[in-house]
C-alpha cells in the first residue's frame, strides 16, 4: 500500500503541470510576504486581465509548437485585425460587420500561412515572419502611424466581452478560460487535433498512415489566425483605441508560457494545461515586480533573464552530472541532451 501511494505521488510530481503551479504557489506566498497588497482583489483582477490576451496567443503557439512550426505573427495579426475593426467603426459600419470583415481577414491569413507552409514548402518561421511584417504594416497604413480612438463608437453590449463581470470575474477572463478548456478538450480527445501531435512527432510517418499532413497544417495555422483575431478584436473593446503597436512582442511571452508549460520547440509534445499554468506564472512573476516597484524597463528582462539562466545554469549542471534534473525535466533539455548523447555514441 505504502509503495503504491509513493508511486502515485511520485506520478503525480513529474508531471510538469503540478510543477509550474508549486512554482506559481512559492511565488505568491514569497511576494504576499513582502507586498500584503498583492493578493488584493484589484491586483488580482488585473493580473487576470493580463493573463487573458497573451494567453490566448500562448494557446496558439502552443498548437503552432506541437505540429513542429512555429507562429511569430499573432501579435501582427491582432493589430491588424483590431485596426480593421476600429476603422470601419469610425466609417459608421455596424460593429458586428466589422467584427466579421476582422475575421474574414484573419481566416485569410491563416490560410496564406497553412498555404505557403504546407503547400510551397517554405520553412514556417520564414512564413510568420514575412507576415508578422505584412501584417503590422497593413495596420500602419491604416492608421498612418497614430492610434485611432473609437470612444462613443463602441457599442455597450461589444465593450461588455472585454471590460464587463460575472460574479466579479472579467468577461475578458471566462472567455480565456472558456477557449482554453476547448482547447484542451480537443486537443486532448478529438482525433483531428491528435493528428497534430503526430505530424510533429514525425511528419513522414504521417503521411504513411493516411494522414493529410497539408490540411492539418493548414488547419492549426487557420485556427492561430482566429485566435489571434479574437485577442485583437477584445483588445479593441478593452482599450478603446486601435493602435498599429497593439502586442508587441506577444510571441515572446506566447512562446516562453508554452516552453515552460512542457511543450517542446521540436513538436510532437505539449499540451494547453501546462501553457496555461505557463502564462500564470509569467505574469504573476510580472506583477510581483510591479509590486517591489520594479522599474518598468526591467521587468522583461528580468523575466527573460531568469528563464535563459535557469535553463542554462541546469543544462550546464546536467552535462557534468551525466543525469537530468527536474528543472531539466521542467524545460524539456532531458530529450535533447539524450538525443545528442546517443547521436555522440552512434558517431
Amino acid at each position: 500500500m505504502k509503495n503504491k501511494m509513493m508511486k502515485i505521488g511520485k506520478k503525480i510530481f513529474s508531471q510538469r503541470e503540478v510543477t509550474v503551479f508549486l512554482i506559481i504557489l512559492l511565488v505568491v506566498i514569497i511576494t504576499s510576504i513582502i507586498q500584503p497588497k498583492f493578493l488584493n482583489p484589484n491586483n488580482m483582477r488585473s493580473v487576470a486581465l493580463s493573463v487573458s490576451v497573451d494567453g490566448l496567443f500562448a494557446i496558439g503557439l502552443t498548437l503552432a509548437l506541437i505540429l513542429g512550426g512555429i507562429e511569430l505573427s499573432v501579435g501582427s495579426v491582432a493589430a491588424m485585425t483590431c485596426v480593421i475593426t476600429g476603422y470601419l467603426a469610425l466609417q459608421g459600419i455596424d460593429i458586428w460587420v466589422a467584427c466579421a470583415a476582422s475575421i474574414i481577414s484573419g481566416l485569410i491569413v491563416g490560410l496564406f500561412n497553412g498555404f505557403m507552409i504546407s503547400k510551397i514548402g517554405l520553412p514556417p518561421f520564414i512564413v510568420t515572419l514575412g507576415m508578422e511584417n505584412l501584417a503590422r504594416g497593413m495596420a500602419y497604413i491604416i492608421t498612418t502611424g497614430s492610434p485611432l480612438s473609437v470612444s462613443g463608437y463602441l457599442p455597450n453590449s461589444f465593450r461588455y466581452f472585454a471590460t464587463g463581470s460575472i460574479f466579479g470575474i472579467p468577461i475578458l477572463f471566462v472567455i480565456f478560460i472558456a477557449i482554453s478548456t476547448i482547447a484542451f478538450i480537443f486537443l486532448k480527445y478529438s482525433k483531428a487535433c491528435r493528428n497534430i501531435y503526430y505530424v510533429g512527432s514525425n511528419e513522414n510517418a504521417a503521411k504513411l498512415s493516411g494522414i493529410n499532413v497539408d490540411k492539418v497544417k493548414i488547419g492549426v495555422y487557420v485556427t492561430i489566425a482566429l485566435i489571434s483575431t479574437l485577442a485583437g478584436i477584445l483588445s479593441l473593446a478593452r482599450f478603446n483605441v486601435a493602435t498599429p503597436e497593439l502586442s508587441k512582442g506577444a510571441e515572446t511571452t506566447a512562446i516562453s508560457a508554452a516552453v515552460i508549460g512542457g511543450t517542446t520547440m521540436t513538436g510532437g509534445s505539449g499540451g494547453v494545461l501546462g501553457t496555461v499554468m505557463g502564462i500564470f506564472l509569467l505574469k504573476i512573476v510580472n506583477s510581483a515586480l510591479v509590486m517591489m516597484n520594479v522599474s518598468v524597463y526591467w521587468q522583461d528582462f528580468v523575466q527573460g533573464a531568469i528563464l535563459v539562466l535557469a535553463v542554462t545554469i541546469d543544462y550546464l549542471s546536467h552535462r557534468r552530472s551525466g543525469r537530468p534534473s527536474l528543472l531539466m525535466k521542467f524545460f524539456g533539455l532531458d530529450k535533447l541532451a539524450a538525443a545528442r548523447s546517443k547521436n555522440k555514441t552512434n558517431s
